[in-house]
């Protein structure tokens, strides 16, 4: 099957220029499908610069106003997926630069590598309360995540959480594939082997955008671009 530089197909090419051609001319639906198909990637990759939910939902908000409003900007070069990341990376950085003067994502301090992560409980098999117990270490992983420097949250993000491929990784945040790669390594090192080996399936459910706050989020950008009721 032919695939474009972007590595999508090109029956799929052509079904996201529809989808853009579409949104161009303000069509709600259109609008709400690119929404609800990136929130949650946005979302995450916001959050893992600014580490608060708030203004990580203010940034994925301000990504979408400014690519609705500038569609014909894009060139299709990357895919859309791609295009919006890159705009929230640039919002969450902008913002995070504006407390914390040097935030980088190409750079990281020696100190930094040495970082350590505690041990995360983990709930004994057959406790009739583990969902409770789940719950909480879902939490206690977000919390752990916060921790890692920036360079290397960003990272473990996009490839752990969000399923991207190295290469993938590497144009969005800027780096080299082998970068990624070792990043990924030391990240993990500092979450400690406990933490895949013991709640790795509750790592994909951290940091949910679904449901409600999708809904919220969807309706406000619209609100904004006087788009529908």
């Amino acid at each position: 099957m032919q695939r474009t530089a972007a590595g999508l197909s090109a029956g799929a090419r052509t079904l996201e220029a529809e989808l853009i051609d579409r949104a161009r001319a303000r069509d709600e639906a259109a609008l709400r499908e690119i929404m609800q198909a990136n929130n949650r990637r946005l979302y995450r990759l916001a959050r893992a610069i600014l580490r608060s939910d708030s203004e990580a939902e203010d940034v994925v908000q301000e990504t979408y106003v400014r690519a609705f409003t500038h569609l014909d900007g894009f060139r299709g070069e990357s895919g859309l997926s791609t295009w919006l990341s890159r705009i929230a990376i640039n919002e969450a950085l902008g913002r995070a630069r504006s407390t914390r003067p040097h935030v980088e994502l190409g750079s990281v301090s020696e100190a930094a590598l040495e970082a350590q992560i505690i041990k995360f409980p983990v709930s004994p098999p057959g406790d009739p309360e583990r969902t409770m117990a789940q719950r909480e270490i879902q939490r206690v992983v977000e919390r752990a995540i916060d921790e890692l420097p920036d360079v290397f949250r960003m990272v473990f993000v996009a490839r752990v959480m969000e399923g991207m491929n190295i290469e993938e990784t590497a144009a969005l945040l800027g780096l080299k594939p082998e970068t990624v790669k070792t990043r990924l390594h030391r990240a993990r090192t500092m979450l400690r082997e406990n933490v895949e080996k013991e709640i790795g399936p509750v790592m994909m459910d951290a940091f949910p955008f679904a449901g409600w706050r999708c809904e919220r989020l969807t309706e406000a950008v619209l609100k904004r671009l006087g788009v529908g009721g």
